[in-house]
């Protein structure tokens, strides 16, 4: 499984790019991905919504089951992934890459974030 030694990420198995000029991009992880099997739908937010760091903002919806999806920083939403919304199966295909679901102008650096190694160290033992 991977996890990208760029990126940071989140008990809730979200993952957050580096801030350029502000921004973030936020995802789920393949881990995440493969545990809710087939997406078959994705309710994001909207841009100029505001978020919050641990909060819910949105859901993703798969054969399984319904997912809360928590935004790992707090700020205001810049852009939301229209390709995921019309085809959700991009979360389980390309979790780091076309799958990525919105990103958001950071109001503060985000506190509960792990690197690479700890996150693969979380995901170990499941």
């Amino acid at each position: 499984m991977s996890t990208p030694e760029n990126l940071r990420y989140t008990k809730e198995h979200e993952w957050l790019s580096d801030v350029v000029d502000g921004v973030a991009t936020v995802g789920i992880t393949e881990f995440a991905a493969n545990a809710l099997g087939d997406v078959v739908y994705a309710q994001l937010p909207a841009v100029g919504d505001t978020v919050t760091e641990g909060e819910t903002c949105g859901e993703l919806e798969s054969t399984k089951s319904v997912s809360d999806l928590y935004s790992p920083v707090s700020g205001e939403i810049v852009e939301a992934n229209q390709d995921v919304v019309d085809d959700p199966a991009l979360v389980n295909t390309a979790p780091f890459e076309g799958g990525w679901l919105f990103k958001v102008r950071i109001s503060e650096e985000p506190k509960d974030v792990l690197s690479a190694e700890e996150y693969t160290k979380l995901t170990a033992g499941n």
